[in-house]
C-alpha cells in the first residue's frame, strides 16, 4: 500500500530519529526534497543524560521532545509513528507493518540494541539503558531496593537489596555509578530509619584493564580516584560469567545483588539483516566511504548502525557527535546529488570526549586540553546544557542541577509502575500479620 503521495521531488526517507536521523532531517528542511521521518517512538530521547533520568536527577520530558515539535516548522518534512520491519531494495520502499514507503534516498539510522556477548538470557536480570522506558525502569528498580530494605528483616537479602552492581567502565558505567553512589550517600543519606543508605554498595566491572578506554590513561586513573572517592568498589579485568535475579558471577566470586544495572556493550538493529550487506561482529553495516551501502548508492547507514572507519583505519564509535556529524555530512551529500554533483568521502573530526562521575567531578580530553576534577565538570555540564533540543528543556535541566548542587537533593524520586516483587511481599506481609488493618 503506497502511502506517500509523489510531488515531482526526490522522496527521502530516514528511519530512526536519534541524533543521526534528526541531524539529517533538520539539515534538508530547505532542500527541494519531500522527507519523511519514520520512530516507533514519538519523541527524540538525549541519550547521554537517561543515566540521570535513572538516579531521579532528571525527569524523562526534561531531555526528551516530540519529534512533530521539532520538525514542525519544516514544510518538506512529515512525521509517521511506525515500526519499520524490513526494507524492499528491489521496488526502493521501506516496509512497516502492512505500510509501504517508497523511497529515492533511504536513511537507516535506527541505533542499537544491549548486547550480552552471546548470554542474552542474562537481559532478563541486567537491565541496559537506551530508551525512557529503560531509564524509568531502572529508576524503578533502584529506589525499590532502597524501600524494600528498609523493612526487610533477613540481613543477607538486605545486603542484597543495598548492593548495586554496574557492569561496563565506559562513560555509562562510570556516570551511572557515580550517580548511584551521590544519590545514596546525599540525596537518600536522611530519609530512612532501619538502614543506612551511605551504607549502599556500589560496585563498577570492567572486563578491560582500564576505566574510560577512549580517554588517556592519565584521564582514567583520575576518573577512578574521583569513583572511589565517592565509595564506589572498581573492578577492572574482571568479566561477568553469570547473572542470576540474586546475583553476579565474577569469575569463581558471586556478589549478592538484586540490582545489575548494564551498561557493556552493544548490538546494531536489524538493518543489516533487512538490507542483506555486510556487518561486523556488532552487526554494524560496512558502509562505504560516502556511508552507503556496497551496491545500493541511494541506500545510506549512519550512526550506532554504522561501521565507517577513521584516518586510521579504525571503527568509530557509537557516539552522539559521529552520529550527528555523519548526518551532516548526509545531508549535505544529498542536496549536492539532487543538484547533479557530488562529494568526496566523509572524514570525522573528533571534537573530544566527556565523562562526568557525579557532583564536582568530570575528566574531559579536548584536542590539547586535559582536564578532570571541578573545571571539568562545569566544562560537561555546559556541554550537555547546550546541545539539548530546545530552550525549555536547556532551562530545566540547568535549574534542575542548581537546586540539586546546592540542596543534594534529587527532585524526581518517583516509583512508577507495577513491581511483582514488592506486590508479593505486600500479599504475605497480609497473610502472616493479620493485625494490620491497612497500609500507612
Amino acid at each position: 500500500m503506497n502511502e506517500v503521495s509523489h510531488t515531482g521531488r526526490p522522496r527521502v526517507v530516514i528511519v530512526g530519529a536519534g541524533f543521526g536521523g534528526l541531524t539529517v532531517a533538520k539539515a534538508l528542511a530547505d532542500t527541494p526534497v519531500d522527507v519523511t521521518v519514520i520512530d516507533q517512538r514519538n519523541h527524540h530521547v538525549f541519550q547521554p543524560l537517561l543515566y540521570q533520568v535513572a538516579t531521579a536527577a532528571l525527569s524523562p520530558a526534561d531531555i526528551a521532545s516530540p519529534i512533530r515539535t521539532i520538525l514542525k516548522g519544516q514544510r518538506n518534512t512529515s512525521v509517521m509513528l511506525a515500526k519499520a520491519t524490513g526494507i524492499d531494495t528491489d521496488s526502493g520502499e521501506v516496509v512497516a507493518g502492512d505500510r509501504r514507503i517508497p523511497f529515492d534516498y533511504l536513511v537507516l539510522a535506527t541505533g542499537a540494541r544491549h548486547a550480552y556477548f552471546g548470554h542474552d538470557d542474562w537481559e532478563a536480570f541486567a537491565k541496559g539503558i537506551k530508551t525512557i522506558d529503560d531509564a524509568t525502569g531502572l529508576r524503578r528498580r533502584i529506589l525499590l531496593a532502597f524501600e524494600k530494605a528498609e523493612f526487610e528483616t533477613d540481613p543477607e537479602e538486605r545486603s542484597r537489596l543495598l548492593t548495586f552492581v554496574v557492569v561496563g567502565g565506559g562513560a555509562t558505567g562510570v556516570e551511572m555509578a557515580g550517580a548511584i553512589a551521590e544519590l545514596a550517600r546525599e540525596a537518600l543519606a536522611a530519609d530512612f530509619r532501619s538502614i543506612d543508605p551511605t551504607h549502599a554498595r556500589i560496585v563498577l566491572v570492567e572486563a578491560g584493564p582500564r576505566l574510560l578506554p577512549v580517554f588517556e590513561e592519565h584521564l582514567s586513573e583520575a576518573a577512578r580516584c574521583s569513583l572511589e572517592e565517592l565509595g564506589v568498589e572498581v573492578r577492572v579485568s574482571t568479566a561477568v560469567t553469570g547473572c542470576d535475579d540474586a546475583g553476579v558471577l565474577l569469575g569463581d566470586q558471586r556478589i549478592g545483588t538484586r540490582a545489575i544495572l548494564w551498561a557493556a556493550g552493544v548490538q546494531a538493529s536489524l538493518a543489516g539483516r533487512w538490507l542483506g550487506a555486510e556487518t561486523d561482529r556488532a552487526g554494524r553495516v560496512r558502509v562505504a566511504p560516502d556511508l552507503s551501502v556496497p551496491g545500493h548508492p541511494q541506500i545510506f547507514v549512519i550512526g550506532d548502525t554504522a561501521h565507517v572507519l577513521d584516518m586510521d583505519g579504525k571503527p568509530l564509535p557509537g557516539v552522539a557527535p559521529v552520529a550527528k556529524q555523519e548526518g551532516k555530512y548526509l545531508a549535505k551529500l544529498i542536496r549536492t546529488r539532487v543538484a547533479g554533483g557530488d562529494l568526496p568521502p566523509f572524514r570525522y573530526r573528533d571534537p573530544g570526549a566527556l565523562a562526568t562521575i557525579g557532583r564536582k567531578r568530570a575528566v574531559v580530553q579536548f584536542r590539547r586540553l586535559r582536564l578532570s576534577g571541578y573545571l571539568a565538570w562545569w566544562l560537561w555540564s555546559l556541554a550537555h546544557i547546550y546541545f539539548l533540543i530546545g530552550f525549555r528543556n536547556r532551562l530545566v535541566v540547568a535549574m534542575n542541577w542548581a537546586w540539586t548542587y546546592v540542596s543534594l537533593q534529587r527532585g524526581t524520586r518517583l516509583i512508577t509502575g507495577s513491581d511483582p516483587g514488592l506486590d508479593q511481599v505486600a500479599s504475605e506481609t497480609a497473610i502472616t500479620k493479620p493485625h494490620l488493618k491497612g497500609v500507612a
